[in-house]
């Protein structure tokens, strides 16, 4: 096979399973039935919490879906199916909702924790893809995963049913979120790093608070301008009459200037000025911001507290803090 047909293939074998594994899992919406409505309520009347558990690749599937509950509001815990037997079942306390997932719902570990689940008279709920195993037959709820093939070609790599898992896990944080009503405000609560918590709370005065804070009088000379503008780093400068922003001068200001005339003695910070300078709430998010830069077609921006001048920030300093 040449290097091309070699390419084409990769390409194509790429291609095919997506396609394969998009075809199945659509199936999944026609198994969001009462089963699912039930669940759901079940969670939210809940005062415990959710336990996962599984084995093999679904209990990888399973710590994720964990891991996006938590991060919308319902608090889970993942529990291995191996570790159970050997003392983990100690996780599961008396108003916790039990979930097992798994695709066969028959392997030995799934056999031998269902029935210890039940004793403890927690409500068990079997995300499967094998409605007629033990797990599905003992669980008081079921999520149905089924699919009727891999995306692998031998029909046994876990690839199609562990998306199918993935799908449902999702369906059942997004609507615990959507029925709590779980807003930005308190998704930034559980995501307080990274960019995805700069996003949601990093404010532009925050921002402007780690710079320099370039100011000049309206009535200093060029000299002085271009010296506050080279000591605070900023690319500009803003104009401040009785701590309020009269105006900004960048450093492309001054390049024009010097363009058009070489009589620099005279000239002061009110001459060459924008008189209009975009300016923007300390308290505004950050991540706001960022769109009113582009607008603009500017680098700087100038932010105020309760209309007085607080400082500046550069498009660097998005960039800086991941947000660009």
């Amino acid at each position: 096979m040449t290097e091309r047909n070699l390419n084409s293939s990769i390409i194509q074998y790429g291609k095919q399973t997506i396609y394969e594994e998009i075809n199945e899992v659509s199936k999944l919406a026609d198994y969001i039935d009462d089963a699912f409505v039930e669940v759901v309520q079940l969670i939210l009347s809940s005062k415990g919490r959710v336990i996962m558990s599984g084995i093999g690749k679904s209990a990888i599937i399973g710590q994720k879906i964990v891991a996006t509950l938590n991060s919308t509001g319902t608090p889970a815990v993942f529990m291995h199916a191996a570790d159970a037997i050997h003392g983990d079942l100690g996780i599961i306390q008396k108003d916790d909702v039990v979930f097992v997932i798994s695709k066969s719902g028959n392997t030995p570990e799934i056999k031998a924790i269902v029935p210890l689940v039940k004793q403890f008279g927690n409500p068990l709920v079997a995300i499967v893809g094998n409605t007629q195993s033990v797990l599905a037959l003992s669980a008081n709820y079921i999520l149905n995963v089924t699919v009727s093939k891999e995306a692998c070609p031998l029909n046994l790599a876990p690839t199609t049913s562990t998306t199918a898992q993935l799908l449902m896990g999702d369906a059942l944080a997004v609507t615990l979120l959507k029925c709590r009503n779980f807003s930005s405000q308190d998704f930034s609560k559980y995501h307080p790093g990274g960019t995805l918590g700069k996003q949601l709370y990093l404010t532009i005065g925050e921002l402007a608070a780690q710079n320099e804070k370039p100011a000049v009088d309206e009535n200093v000379l060029i000299k002085e301008v271009i010296f506050e503008i080279s000591k605070k780093r900023m690319g500009a400068t803003a104009v401040i009459s009785q701590n309020m922003a009269i105006g900004m001068i960048t450093d492309g200001d001054i390049r024009r200037m010097i363009e058009h005339t070489t009589q620099l003695a005279d000239i002061s910070a009110k001459h060459i000025m924008s008189s209009t300078p975009i300016t923007v709430d300390k308290n505004e998010l950050a991540v706001s911001v960022i769109a009113v830069l582009r607008e603009k077609k500017i680098s700087q921006i100038i932010v105020l507290d309760n209309g007085e001048y607080f400082g500046m920030v550069h498009i660097h300093d998005f960039n800086k803090e991941g947000l660009l």
